[in-house]
C-alpha cells in the first residue's frame, strides 16, 4: 500500500462533511488571487534569501513546502524562499531580477514548459541547458506531466481513492466519472482532473498527497529541486 498513514486525525473533517481546505491551507493564499498574493509573500521573504526555489504555482509551493517538512529540511534556517511564479513564462522575469544578487536559484517545472525555462535560463546568462541532464544540473527540475501527475503516480490510484474516501469526496468523484465527458478515459485521468477542477482542491491536494505518499516513492522531481535549493 502507497498511503503512508492515514490522515484522518490530523486533518479532521468539519462537522458538515468534506475536506476543511481553510485547516489545509492554513498560512497560503487560497482565493481568487492567491497567484499574486503567495507571490507578493515570497518576494518579501526573498529579500534575505540565501536560496531562491522559482516554481509556476502555489500548489507547486505548497507541495515542496509540505515535502521539506517531512524530509526534515528547515526552510527558513538555510534561507530557502519557495517563489511561485505565475506561470513559467513568468521565470524569466525573476531569473533576471535575482540572478545579479549572486543567490542559489533553483526550480521546478512542467514537462510541457520546458523549453520555456531553458530559454529563460539561457536568457538569463545561467546557462543553456540542450538535456534534461543539463537543466538537472543548473538545478532545475521537470514534472513528467505536471506536479499532479507525479503524485498521482507516486501515492497510486488506490491511494488517492483512499484519500478521497477519507475526506469525504469519494462520491463526489465517482458523480464525476459517470459524466459523459469523462466515461471511458483512463481512472488517472479522470483523477486528475478531479483534483485541478476547484482550485482550493488543487492546492490541498497537493499537500494531502505528499504527506500521503511512502517516502521511498517520493516523485525524483520534487527531491531533486530540495537537493538543488540545500546544496
Amino acid at each position: 500500500m502507497h498511503l503512508a498513514y492515514s490522515l484522518a486525525a490530523r486533518h479532521p473533517r468539519p462537522l458538515n462533511g468534506g475536506v476543511d481546505y481553510a485547516h489545509l491551507l492554513d498560512g497560503y493564499a487560497h482565493g481568487p488571487t492567491a497567484g499574486p498574493e503567495a507571490t507578493a509573500r515570497a518576494l518579501e521573504k526573498a529579500a534575505g534569501a540565501a536560496s531562491i526555489v522559482l516554481v509556476e504555482g502555489v500548489s507547486d509551493q505548497i507541495a515542496l513546502e509540505t515535502l521539506a517538512r517531512r524530509r526534515g529540511y528547515d526552510l527558513a534556517a538555510r534561507q530557502v524562499v519557495i517563489v511561485p511564479t505565475g506561470g513559467a513564462h513568468g521565470t524569466r522575469r525573476y531569473l533576471e531580477r535575482f540572478v545579479p544578487s549572486g543567490v542559489r536559484l533553483s526550480g521546478l517545472c512542467d514537462v510541457g514548459e520546458e523549453p520555456v525555462i531553458r530559454r529563460a535560463l539561457a536568457s538569463s546568462g545561467l546557462g543553456a541547458p540542450t538535456s534534461r541532464a543539463e537543466l538537472e544540473r543548473l538545478g532545475f527540475h521537470v514534472c513528467d506531466v505536471d506536479l499532479e501527475d507525479e503524485l498521482i503516480r507516486a501515492v497510486g490510484v488506490p491511494g488517492v481513492e483512499a484519500l478521497l474516501a477519507e475526506h469525504g469526496e469519494l462520491q463526489a468523484f465517482r458523480t464525476m466519472r459517470g459524466q459523459a465527458a469523462w466515461r471511458g478515459r483512463s481512472l488517472d485521468a479522470q483523477i486528475r482532473r478531479f483534483l485541478v477542477i476547484r482550485a482550493r482542491r488543487k492546492l490541498a491536494y497537493a499537500r494531502l498527497l505528499v504527506e500521503a505518499v511512502d517516502p521511498s516513492r517520493v516523485p525524483r522531481p520534487l527531491d531533486g529541486v530540495l537537493a538543488a535549493a540545500f546544496r
